[in-house]
């Protein structure tokens, strides 16, 4: 199974000068908790922007959320992936970085889309039958395990 067959298509993305406020908008239209950060016109990704980071940014920060932009909190390492990946590569890249979502992008950096574990487990195979390249569950729960783990301190 490819990326491309269960990914998120037309995905809204933010700039950098964003304030939190309309961040927050687009995650409410598009029922997800997270936006990415693009340069346009060519929309290349150079950030993400969770829930969790406008709701840490508004309650340490005081200021309003119109007033904090998307590039003062964002994430700056986006790790990514392409439409012709197999998912279960995006599976092991998302538990190796401990993300839940990745941006899928063209080789240029461009978004095209998103794809979340929760994409992925709503096209898990259960039951008898199913194709050497299925994603089964015990892939989806070892990748969400490792997502899991908390960080050592250094």
């Amino acid at each position: 199974m490819k990326v491309r067959d269960i990914m998120t298509r037309d995905v809204e993305a933010c700039a950098g000068t964003t304030d939190l406020a309309t961040a927050a908008m687009i995650m409410w239209r598009n029922d997800c908790g997270v936006v990415p950060v693009v340069i346009e016109p060519h929309r290349k990704v150079i950030g993400l922007l969770t829930d969790r980071d406008i709701c840490i940014a508004c309650a340490t920060r005081n200021r309003r959320p119109e007033e904090i932009t998307a590039e003062e909190v964002m994430t700056g390492q986006v790790h990514a992936c392409t439409e012709p990946e197999d998912v279960k590569s995006a599976l092991r890249t998302m538990a190796d970085k401990k993300v839940r979502r990745l941006p899928v992008v063209t080789n240029h950096g461009t978004l095209v889309g998103m794809l979340s574990l929760n994409d992925i487990v709503r096209h898990t195979q259960l039951g008898r039958g199913r194709s050497t390249d299925a994603i089964t569950p015990a892939d989806v729960l070892k990748a969400y395990v490792s997502i899991c783990e908390h960080l050592q301190p250094a």
